[in-house]
C-alpha cells in the first residue's frame, strides 16, 4: 500500500481516536481526545498519521520527547490493513521525527495484555530492558 505520512490536523481527531479505539489502545484512565490535542499543541510532541491513496487514515503514532528520551504511543494500524508494512512505516516516521529533534533514543511500553506485539517491536530493533515502571496517580478519578 502506498502510504502518505504527515502530521495530524485538528480535523483528523475523530478518525484517529476511532482508530485507537478499534485497535484496543484506549484505556479508561486516559482520554484519547485530550492526548491527541495535547500532543499536537506542544513543540516536543506530535501525532503522525498514515493515509491511504483515498485519504483514509490507516495508521498513527503519537511521538514525543523529554529532551533526552523519545517515546512512542498509540502505534496503530487499521485492522483491515495489517501485515502491509504500515506499522513499520509509522514507527520509522516516529524515529525520523525524533532524530530531527536531536533525540538519540526511542522508547515505548507494551501492556502485558498486548504481548503479541512484542515480536513486532523486536523485529524493528527494540529491546526489552530490565526496568521497574512505577506510577502515582495525581487525580483521584484515575484508577488501575
Amino acid at each position: 500500500m502506498k502510504l502518505n505520512i504527515r502530521s495530524a490536523s485538528e480535523a483528523d481527531e475523530p478518525a484517529v481516536v476511532a482508530l485507537w479505539h478499534a485497535c484496543g489502545l484506549v484505556v479508561t484512565y486516559n482520554n484519547p481526545q485530550t492526548d491527541f490535542r495535547l500532543a499536537r499543541a506542544k513543540t516536543n510532541s506530535d501525532v503522525l498519521v498514515g493515509t491511504a491513496a483515498d485519504g483514509t487514515i490507516v495508521g498513527s503514532v503519537m511521538v514525543g520527547h523529554d529532551g533526552h528520551r523519545g517515546w512512542l504511543y498509540y502505534v496503530a494500524v487499521a485492522l483491515e490493513c495489517r501485515k502491509q508494512g504500515i506499522g513499520r512505516s509509522m514507527v520509522q516516521a516516529a524515529e525520523d521525527w525524533l532524530s530531527r529533534h536531536g533525540i538519540a533514543k526511542a522508547q515505548l511500553m507494551v501492556r502485558e495484555t498486548n504481548a503479541e506485539v512484542v515480536a513486532f517491536y523486536e523485529q524493528l530493533g527494540f529491546q526489552n530492558i530490565p526496568r521497574t515502571v512505577m506510577q502515582k496517580w495525581l487525580r483521584t478519578e484515575a484508577s488501575d
